[in-house]
């Protein structure tokens, strides 16, 4: 069976270390890897749009880093319960056309007891900055 610890009920410390790992697998930018923490059956509300199941997720995650290139992201733990995780985050992109974004929003999160997220709910606002605005500096890759 498929199992992604830390498992619930969570503490501060697996609370924080389950979204640092969240950030790090969606800053791989890598659909392959990052579809591995959700359930078989997993359910998304991303926005306007309603997903079901890995392979919608991962197809969503492949038109999006299609579209938001050289993506970054920072995420915090904004609370937590026994198998449920509230997420504040911020992230940087930019278009074709080398229009940078910020991207603002809110994540809600649901385990299911191997510590895989069977529920993720997103609420996300974009904000136009000019590329001198930008906070989250990496190399291009």
């Amino acid at each position: 069976m498929e199992s992604k610890p830390p498992f619930p009920p969570f503490t501060l410390e697996t609370a924080q270390q389950k979204v640092q790992m969240a950030e790090d697998a969606w800053n791989t930018r890598d659909p392959e890897k990052v579809v591995l923490a959700y359930t078989i059956d997993s359910q998304w509300r991303n926005r306007s749009e309603f997903l079901s199941g890995r392979e919608e997720i991962k197809a969503f995650l492949y038109r999006k880093w299609a579209k938001e290139l050289d993506y970054r992201l920072r995420k915090e733990l904004w609370a937590f319960t026994d198998n449920r995780i509230a997420v504040r985050f911020e992230y940087e992109w930019h278009d074709e056309s080398n229009q940078w974004y910020r991207s603002y929003g809110n994540e809600m999160w649901e385990f299911a007891e191997n510590g895989l997220m069977q529920n993720r709910f997103a609420s996300i606002n974009d904000v136009l900055i000019k590329e001198s605005e930008r906070k989250f500096l990496w190399e291009r890759g």
